[in-house]
């Protein structure tokens, strides 16, 4: 079984690259952290044997005149003040849960309370704008259709959209 000549592929002679210079770019280098080490005498520090060390208490006459003395001052003692968290214990678990204050408490209902009353007025105010003003819209619309051009309202009325199916048929249509 002959196959013939191999096939010949055309072939694209690329031009040789650009030589760039080699970037020249420095080793980089790490600064060691280092610090110096704090020498804290022990608390328990006393003299060599065979030295005398100075008392504490003793002071040159002359640090002790110029030292003024403080007046001092009384710490007021103030009342106890009440916890912010209550716990309420639940009966037969030993489960203790802690709750807020009662002002707390008061304050997060109220908030909670009127938020979700103003958005069920406000959504049920707005399906009724929407029911009582889209006869007024389709009408202005068809109106406005007419002065136009001529056209029908009939030929219009697919950029109105779909007729909403919740709301209660207009004597219009």
């Amino acid at each position: 079984m002959d196959l013939g000549e191999p096939p010949l592929f055309p072939s694209i002679t690329l031009p040789e690259p650009l030589q760039l210079p080699a970037p020249i770019l420095e080793v980089p280098r790490a600064d060691i952290p280092s610090y110096k080490p704090l020498v804290v005498p022990p608390s328990d520090l006393r003299p060599p044997p065979g030295i005398k060390g100075e008392p504490k208490d003793k002071l040159p006459k002359k640090a002790k005149q110029i030292i003024p003395s403080k007046p001092k001052v009384e710490i007021p003692i103030l009342p106890p003040q009440p916890t912010l968290i209550q716990k309420i214990n639940i009966p037969g678990t030993g489960i203790s849960i802690p709750i807020p204050q009662n002002e707390i408490l008061i304050t997060a209902g109220t908030t909670a309370t009127v938020s979700v009353a103003a958005t069920l007025t406000a959504t049920a105010l707005f399906k009724r704008l929407v029911q009582i003003m889209k006869p007024v819209f389709k009408k202005t619309w068809e109106k406005i259709t007419k002065t136009k051009g001529g056209m029908d309202s009939s030929d219009s009325s697919y950029l109105s959209g779909p007729q909403d199916s919740s709301l209660p048929p207009t004597p219009d249509g």
